[in-house]
C-alpha cells in the first residue's frame, strides 16, 4: 500500500539521538541531534507532512558538542536538553544543557529553508545541568506532563532533580541520590513514570533496574541482573502503572511489573545484536517498539500483557450473528502477542526509535550513519485496533 511507504531522510552526519517534540500535539515534529568530531554539530528539526508525505527540515547549531541524548520539554515546545560530549584540556567531559530554539521555529508545520540561501541558526543556552561536580551526564529525563519545570539528571552514580526557575535560566539543585556500592556504578538511562502523580523514575546501571521516589529520592524497587548484559533503555507503559519494558546488550526485550519483580512478565527475543530503543505507543500500549545493532526496527503487539488483553483486536470477518456466543467465548482468551512487522530500511545500528507526538500511528527510526525514517502502524492492523 501506497500509504504504508517509508519516508527516508538523510542527515549527512553520524547521530544516535532522537526525541518527538512532547509539547506540540498538531504537527508532527521529531528533533534529532548528530554526533560529529570534526564539524559544528547540529540539531535538525524535522516536520513531516502527512498529507504530502513529505519531511520539512530546519537546522540548528549546537557548537558545545557532539550530541548523545535529545529531549523535550513536555510544556514549552521551543525548550529541550542535551547531553553532550566537551572537550577541554584534552579530557572528554559528558554535560548537559537546556537550550531554547529561535522562537519562529517554536510551532511545526514549516517549509524547508531555501537550502542555498539557509544559514543555521543558532540555539540559546538557558543553563547548564551542572557540568563538574557529579561527573558525566548520561541521560536528562523530564517531568511528564509536568509544566517543564522539573528535570532529572544521571550522572556517573548520582541521580539529580532540578528544578528550572526564571524561564529555565537557572537549574537550581532540589535534592540528589547516589548509587551505592562496589565496582564502577554509572547510571546509564532513566524514564520518569507518567503515573503515581509523577513521583517515581526508573533507571539503569550496569545490568540493574532502579527505581526511585522522587520526594524522599529513595529507592523503591530493585532488580538485578534484570538482563545477561549491560541495560540500554527503558519505557513505562502509559497505562499501566506497574510495567515498565527494558531492552539490552543480551538482545532481549524483558516487560516487568515492578510490584513483583522476581521475573520478567514477558520477553521478546527478536532481535539479533544489542537492543538500543525501546518504546510504547503513548495510545495503544501493545504497540512496542524496538531498535537495535543489528539495523533492524521491530514492531511487536504485546497485547497479552496491555490495558486491553481481550482487546478490540477481534478479527470482524470471524463474526456473524449466529457466532456471537461463540465471538463472547472467544473473547475471554487473551489475544497472542505476535511480531506486527520488521522494518528493514536501515543499513547501520539502529540508535533510537520514538512515536510521533501529534499522531500515534506515526513512528521515527534513527540509524548512526544519519539516516531517519519514518514509518506508519500498517494500516490493517490500526483498523483493527480502531474498529
Amino acid at each position: 500500500m501506497e500509504d504504508d511507504a517509508p519516508v527516508i531522510y538523510g542527515l549527512e552526519f553520524q547521530a544516535r539521538a532522537l526525541t518527538p517534540q512532547t509539547a506540540e500535539t498538531d504537527a508532527i515534529r521529531f528533533l534529532v541531534g548528530t554526533q560529529s568530531l570534526k564539524y559544528d554539530n547540529q540539531i535538525h528539526i524535522i516536520d513531516f507532512d502527512d498529507e504530502n508525505n513529505i519531511i520539512n527540515k530546519n537546522v540548528l547549531l549546537h557548537q558545545a558538542g557532539e550530541i548523545w541524548h535529545i529531549s523535550a520539554s513536555p510544556a514549552d515546545k521551543g525548550v529541550l536538553a542535551t547531553c553532550y560530549n566537551k572537550t577541554s584540556d584534552s579530557r572528554v567531559q559528558a554535560c548537559a544543557a537546556v537550550w531554547r530554539m529561535p522562537k519562529e521555529l517554536e510551532s511545526g508545520g514549516h517549509e524547508s529553508p531555501d537550502d542555498s540561501a539557509s544559514t543555521a541558526q543558532t540555539l540559546e543556552l538557558l543553563c547548564h545541568l551542572d557540568n563538574t561536580a557529579h561527573g558525566n551526564v548520561a541521560c536528562v529525563t523530564w517531568e511528564p506532563m509536568g509544566d517543564g519545570k522539573k528535570v532529572i539528571s544521571l550522572a556517573d552514580n548520582h541521580i539529580l532533580l532540578w528544578d528550572l526557575q526564571a524561564s529555565s535560566s537557572q537549574a537550581v539543585l532540589a535534592s540528589s541520590a547516589a548509587l551505592e556500592g562496589k565496582g564502577q556504578l554509572k547510571f546509564t538511562v532513566g524514564r520518569w513514570s507518567p503515573h503515581h502523580n509523577c513521583t517515581q523514575v526508573a533507571t539503569a546501571s550496569d545490568t540493574t533496574l532502579r527505581g526511585w521516589d522522587t520526594r524522599s529520592m529513595s529507592q523503591i524497587y530493585c532488580i538485578e541482573n534484570a538482563h545477561g548484559q549491560l541495560v540500554r533503555d527503558l519505557d513505562f507503559n502509559p497505562n499501566k502503572q506497574y510495567y515498565l519494558a527494558s531492552c539490552g546488550d543480551d538482545c532481549k526485550v524483558k516487560f516487568w511489573d515492578t510490584r513483583n519483580v522476581s521475573e520478567p512478565v514477558k520477553t521478546l527475543e527478536e532481535h539479533s545484536h544489542w537492543v538500543w530503543s525501546v518504546r510504547y505507543n503513548h495510545s495503544h500500549d501493545q504497540l512496542v517498539l524496538t531498535g537495535s545493532s543489528d539495523s533492524r526496527v521491530i514492531l511487536s503487539n504485546m497485547v497479552s500483557i496491555s490495558s486491553e488483553p481481550f482487546g478490540h483486536l477481534v478479527d470482524d470477518d470471524d463474526v456473524s450473528d449466529s457466532e456471537e456466543h461463540h465471538a463472547e467465548e472467544k473473547s475471554k482468551e487473551p489475544l497472542q502477542d505476535n511480531v506486527i512487522a520488521t522494518y528493514e530500511e536501515h543499513e547501520d545500528s539502529v540508535y533510537a526509535v520514538d512515536w510521533a507526538s501529534a499522531d500515534p500511528w506515526l513512528f521515527a527510526s534513527l540509524s548512526y550513519d544519519g539516516r531517519l525514517v519514518i514509518n506508519r502502524v500498517p494500516r490493517a492492523l490500526k483498523y483493527h485496533i480502531l474498529l
